[in-house]
């Protein structure tokens, strides 16, 4: 099997987790994308609907916790694969079903099963990338949600449209099981289990080397940066949440939009996070590479700071110069624009309203692809999964804040005053995590020969 080299098995891997990890997406909103045709054979109300989709997110958030600390201890490709094989056989169940007992049961058991999917992928990525390729292909990777996303609801209509909503879970759960039998057999742990070097040093064969190199439990959790990124992680992706879940609403009820110009934000949005993802994890490595990875500080926190401060203003910009279509205020940024608008016919403000919403996807999927790999890499070897689950945890609770508090805020007061919280939360935010970013950044024990 050595014969093959790293390319070989580089490619065959990646495109296997790529593909798996789509699949993992698309049976993760199969149940939105068929809501439509399963309303018109089965009476559901908005609280029913409420009540499936709530029961998969809280089993996600719990279930991609524990998987995190699961990959640290067990086969990763199995990890991944059998989730995988789990999602197939609930979504072929899901399609037999017929109550919102059944529904709302079943779609628990489909969150719990997703949670094994992407912790083993950042595992098994660190074993097989170098530092200064980690970030790039960790972005790539995540680019699979985003093509589920976009081409998952035309895939599925089609299919709808021609068969029915049970043919299609039930055809895209199959598809999963039959994946999850191959990338079990395509996925290899580490570059070791087919005859070649291990890239990362990790944990040595002989015990009594395992024990200078590895880091306990204690000593890997009391590391202050631990809890520095999961704090700003938890703002950086509860304020991303703010803005995807309701600054649509905030542009038609406030800003008095319409419901395209509120769309078409969030389109904005979604193909400025595509290409912040990518670029974040691109040129983050070619700081990798250029610095190396070392205790004190990161070379990703340069391109990570400027990506939040561009959070903190294009939402300002967003909060401040976006106006009523009544309004006849004008700006510099109209007289600047001009020429462009009226080369793509669309009206000044509305192309400015799409550029901030491209400039916020950009600045917020950055950092969330930059959080993950730094956890990841920055933990010790034993505890890179559960690194990567705890500061995703802490991400989960930045999205559920991002929910109620938010709204209460928006309901007593105004959308602008809920975001004016949200965007001052992220400015302190910045400014400490400037203050903190040479800080000891290697978790865990560090060997006397290199502190």
């Amino acid at each position: 099997m050595a014969e093959k080299g790293y390319g070989y098995y580089r490619t065959v891997i990646f495109t296997a987790m790529f593909f798996g990890y789509t699949l993992y997406y698309f049976n993760r909103k199969t149940f939105s994308f068929v809501m439509p045709s399963v309303m018109e054979e089965i009476k559901l109300d908005k609280d029913d609907l409420g009540l499936i989709t709530s029961s998969q997110s809280a089993a996600y958030a719990i279930s991609k916790f524990i998987s995190g600390v699961l990959s640290d201890q067990i086969s990763a490709r199995w990890l991944f694969s059998s989730g995988l094989l789990l999602v197939g056989i609930v979504n072929v169940m899901f399609s037999w079903s017929s109550t919102v007992a059944l529904f709302s049961l079943l779609w628990f058991f489909n969150g719990l099963a997703q949670g094994l999917g992407w912790p083993p992928c950042g595992k098994i990525l660190r074993k097989w990338f170098e530092p200064s390729q980690f970030g790039t292909w960790w972005a790539v990777l995540s680019t699979s949600m985003n093509l589920a996303g976009s081409l998952g609801p035309i895939i599925a209509t089609l299919m709808t449209a021609s068969y029915s909503w049970r043919t299609t879970l039930s055809i895209s759960g199959l598809i999963c099981v039959g994946a999850s039998f191959l990338c079990v057999v395509l996925i290899q742990n580490e570059p070791a289990d087919v005859g070649l070097s291990n890239i990362e040093p990790g944990p040595k064969k002989e015990k009594k080397d395992s024990t200078t190199e590895d880091s306990t439990l204690k000593e890997f959790l009391f590391t202050p940066y631990l809890w520095v990124l999961c704090a700003a992680y938890l703002v950086v992706f509860g304020v991303k949440t703010c803005c995807t879940d309701w600054g649509q609403l905030f542009l038609i009820q406030e800003k008095e939009q319409s419901a395209f110009i509120g769309s078409s934000y969030m389109s904005a949005l979604e193909v400025g996070g595509l290409v912040g993802s990518i670029a974040a994890g691109y040129l983050s490595d070619r700081a990798v590479a250029q610095a190396g990875l070392k205790i004190y500080g990161n070379p990703r926190h340069g391109l990570l700071l400027s990506m939040m401060a561009g959070m903190v203003g294009s939402m300002c910009l967003f909060r401040v110069t976006v106006t009523s279509e009544s309004s006849k205020e004008t700006g510099l940024w109209t007289v600047a624009l001009h020429p462009f608008a009226a080369f793509i016919g669309l009206p000044e403000q509305e192309l400015w309203i799409l550029i901030l919403g491209a400039i916020f996807g950009f600045s917020s999927y950055g950092p969330i692809a930059l959080f993950g790999v730094i956890a990841n890499e920055s933990a010790p070897a034993n505890f890179c999964g559960t690194s990567h689950a705890i500061v995703a945890l802490s991400a989960n609770v930045g999205g559920f804040l991002a929910g109620l508090p938010f709204s209460t805020i928006a309901k007593y007061y105004s959308w602008d005053t809920a975001f004016w919280v949200a965007e001052m939360t992220c400015v302190v935010t910045t400014v400490v995590f400037f203050l903190c970013r040479n800080m000891r950044t290697k978790m865990g024990r560090v060997p006397k020969k290199e502190d």
